[in-house]
Formats: structure tokens, C-alpha cells, sequence
């Protein structure tokens, strides 16, 4: 018998929840630890259709990136939008594990796979987080190289494929894509560390607007890929490691998230 526990337990020795940042609410955070698990839904976002799709899949646990909760609960209502979730998890049995700033930062999570989509060998990190319980260097983001050196358009093309991305913003730095830093989801204050440990790209999201004049001044080309598209590549490394680790468990990933859509005229 697999319980949630279980899960939690393996996902914190991909990623351990230590690793978090100090705004962060990563780990177990709604259902019964004990509950035996049959049918586990992985999703970037816990959404109201998430919930709905597991309950009607017959899940027993989501698995997510993003926390369903950030903030201290003073009140579980069904009128609010985090405490209806809450509601229909503890309605339907479905709990809820969310692995957030600890899978960005750890080896083989969400900035790792961002790479690998990419193409591109990963030499070191972007910015520094800290160190292990064996004193070895964390970090946020990573740092790398391309396969080959491409023009700046071309690289575009081949981001808009790779990460399934309607619309980029970027600014191009006047140069050709061969050192390239990542950071999955909101990165844009890296811009700095990325030149100073050479870097010709920077590609992340939620980019704002003195973000982009700071990256024409210092020369680096700047990619707003899109915060759901940098960081879902991460979902199907879970799943590969999950059902892997885990085979008399049913792993799926939801369809159903939805981010910002793209209006071209």
C-alpha cells in the first residue's frame, strides 16, 4: 500500500523542502498523510477545474508547483477562492503537496529541466541560495551553454517550440545566444548576475519594463518566455520519476490549466 506520505517522502528527496525560500509555503499542506493513494493528479496550479478533474478521475493526491496556500488561513469559507479549494480537496478526499522554490532550486528540477528543453549543458548557478546539509552551494536559476551559437531570432523561434509559447516579449542585446542563464517563473532580477558571470541571454518571465531598459544598457539579450511555459517542462520530469519510483501508482498530468492568452490582430 502506497500512502500520501509516501509520495511526500520520495518528493522530498528530489527536492527537500528545506531548500525553500523564506516567502515560501512548500510541502504537505491539505489531507490526511495516511490516505492510501492509487491515482495521483501533477499540475502546475491547483485550480477549482484541477480539483474537479482529480475528484472525477478518482485521485487521491494533486501534486503541484505552486502552493494553494501562501498566507496564514484565518477563515476556511466557501465564498473565498483559496478556502472553496480547501472545501472541495476535504469534500472530495484529495490532498494536496505543492513543491515550489525547493524544486526550482534543487538539481533536476525546474531550472535543470528548463535546460534540458533548451539543449543547452548546464556549468553552473545563477543566483546563490544557501548550501545543503553537506555545505555543497545552492542556487536559483541556472547558468549554461548552447549546443551551438544561434542568432537571436532563431533562438526565439526555437524557444516559441521547444516551451510551446504563444508570444515572447524580449530585447535584443545586440548579440548571438550562446551563454545562456535561466530562471523558471519570475526572473527578472537576475539580469545583473547573468552579466557578471557572462552570460549573452537571460531567459525567464514576468519581466517588467525597467527590466528590459536595464538589458539594452548592459548588452544582454532578454526573453520573457512566459511563466507557465518556463516552468511546466518541469511536470513530465515528475512523472517520469513518480511512476518510475512508484509503479503500482497512476500517474497523470492535468490538461486543464489554462495561463495568459495571446491576442495578435
Amino acid at each position: 500500500m502506497v500512502t500520501v506520505q509516501d509520495v511526500y517522502s520520495y518528493l522530498n528527496q528530489l527536492a527537500p523542502v528545506s531548500y525553500q525560500m523564506d516567502f515560501d509555503n512548500s510541502g504537505f499542506l491539505v489531507g490526511d498523510r495516511f490516505a492510501e493513494v492509487g491515482k495521483v493528479l501533477l499540475t502546475l496550479d491547483i485550480t477549482d477545474d484541477v480539483i474537479q478533474q482529480a475528484a472525477s478521475w478518482g485521485a487521491e493526491l494533486i501534486v503541484s508547483h505552486h502552493p494553494l496556500l501562501f498566507h496564514p488561513l484565518k477563515h476556511v469559507w466557501s465564498e473565498d477562492v483559496i478556502g472553496r479549494k480547501v472545501i472541495a480537496l476535504a469534500r472530495h478526499g484529495v490532498a494536496a503537496i505543492c513543491m515550489h522554490t525547493n524544486l526550482d532550486i534543487a538539481d533536476g528540477g525546474v531550472n535543470d529541466a528548463l535546460m534540458a528543453k533548451l539543449d543547452a549543458s548546464v556549468t553552473g548557478l545563477l543566483e546563490p541560495a544557501g548550501t545543503d546539509e553537506n555545505g555543497i552551494p545552492l542556487g536559483c536559476g541556472r547558468v549554461g551553454e548552447l549546443e551551438r551559437e544561434m542568432k537571436l531570432p532563431d533562438f526565439l523561434a526555437f524557444v516559441s517550440q521547444r516551451l510551446n509559447v504563444s508570444g515572447i516579449r524580449y530585447c535584443d542585446g545586440g548579440h548571438p545566444v550562446k551563454h545562456l542563464a535561466v530562471c523558471g517563473g519570475s526572473g527578472g532580477s537576475m539580469l545583473e548576475l547573468a552579466c557578471e558571470k557572462g552570460c549573452d541571454t537571460l531567459l525567464t518571465a514576468d519581466v517588467k519594463y525597467d527590466r528590459f531598459l536595464a538589458a539594452r544598457e548592459l548588452g544582454v539579450n532578454l526573453i520573457d518566455a512566459d511563466h507557465f511555459c518556463t516552468e511546466n517542462v518541469v511536470i513530465p520530469v515528475l512523472l517520469e520519476k513518480l511512476s518510475s519510483e512508484l509503479p503500482n501508482v497512476e500517474f497523470r498530468i492535468s490538461c486543464l490549466e489554462q495561463t495568459a492568452q495571446f491576442y495578435t490582430p
